[in-house]
């Protein structure tokens, strides 16, 4: 695993990310933020600042699609677990698998979903990110970690969702989940308002229903600042689950917009709209609901 990229400007920390597969996942909603991440530059005329490294666990060496594609995993479970506070994100893709995952209580991806929140709120100097794309959201849901939070799926999946995220309350606190009909919903973004909030390009208009607008931090490398601020330690472990970043997407395209928010977020808006122009893709937004100035 490289964690850092040699630079003529010095070494550039390579963001770890964490893909959690699921036999009979969805091959788009794996392959799609892969290519987003893989193509994000810190400084998008210099090839060698890459910003993301993948890395794939399943339960077997090979573990295959619903549509029949076999991808070879990097570890297994009992690796991830072991090599967990290396990454930064942790991505869980949905698919048909997801059903069959809950309706036989299988122990992964579930239990790692939850090592990994567990893993932020007893270390809260670490910003990580969780986020879960289409169906996957019903694995987060499954493990109980959606509670207090707002949250989105695929939309043949709204009320399938929100049956599971009642049954994880009535289990814990009896905290709800807010089941929204979004592209995508980020909880505890980091975001940074600057001199003049109309720059910012995650400020959005308000929605018709009154949703408060999205925001997200600006800026190359940004998200290393945020571990070095005493006050935004102190301020991200008094939101829910330690300040973890919890983003939520509904189908396959929505995990190429949440993609590719995380990246602006992560990296720099600036090198999300290079991804978006490289893959001819129009970036289209979601919401944010809390957030954390840093």
């Amino acid at each position: 695993m490289s964690a850092v990229e040699e630079t003529a400007d010095g070494p550039i920390e390579v963001i770890q990310v964490l893909f959690a597969l699921c036999p009979n996942y969805g091959l788009q909603e794996v392959a799609g933020p892969i290519e987003v991440l893989m193509n994000s530059l810190h400084k998008i005329n210099d090839p060698k600042t890459k910003a993301f490294e993948c890395t794939i666990v399943a339960g077997s060496q090979g573990i295959t699609s619903s549509s029949g594609v076999t991808i070879k995993a990097d570890i297994d479970y009992a690796d991830a677990h072991e090599s967990l506070d290396e990454y930064h994100v942790l991505i869980v893709p949905g698919g048909k698998g997801v059903e069959d995952v809950i309706k036989k209580d299988a122990e992964e991806p579930i239990k790692l979903i939850k090592a990994w929140t567990e893993l932020q709120i007893k270390d809260t100097s670490k910003e990580r990110t969780l986020m879960s794309i289409g169906t996957g959201s019903l694995l987060l849901g499954q493990a109980g970690i959606l509670q207090g939070l707002s949250a989105t799926t695929h939309p043949d999946y709204y009320t399938k969702f929100e049956i599971i995220c009642k049954e994880a309350a009535r289990r814990g606190d009896l905290e709800q989940t807010d089941v929204m009909e979004e592209n995508y919903v980020v909880n505890n973004a980091r975001f940074e308002l600057g001199e003049n909030i109309e720059e910012n390009p995650f400020v959005l208009s308000k929605k018709p229903d009154a949703r408060r607008k999205s925001i997200a931090r600006k800026g190359s490398n940004a998200w290393k600042e945020s571990v070095k601020r005493r006050e935004s330690l102190a301020r991200r472990a008094t939101l829910k689950l330690g300040g973890m970043r919890v983003i939520t997407s509904g189908g396959v395209t929505s995990g190429l917009d949440a993609s590719l928010y995380l990246v602006a977020a992560m990296v720099s808006h600036e090198s999300a709209l290079e991804v978006a122009r490289v893959l001819q893709y129009q970036w289209n937004k979601g919401v944010t609901v809390e957030g954390i100035d840093v």
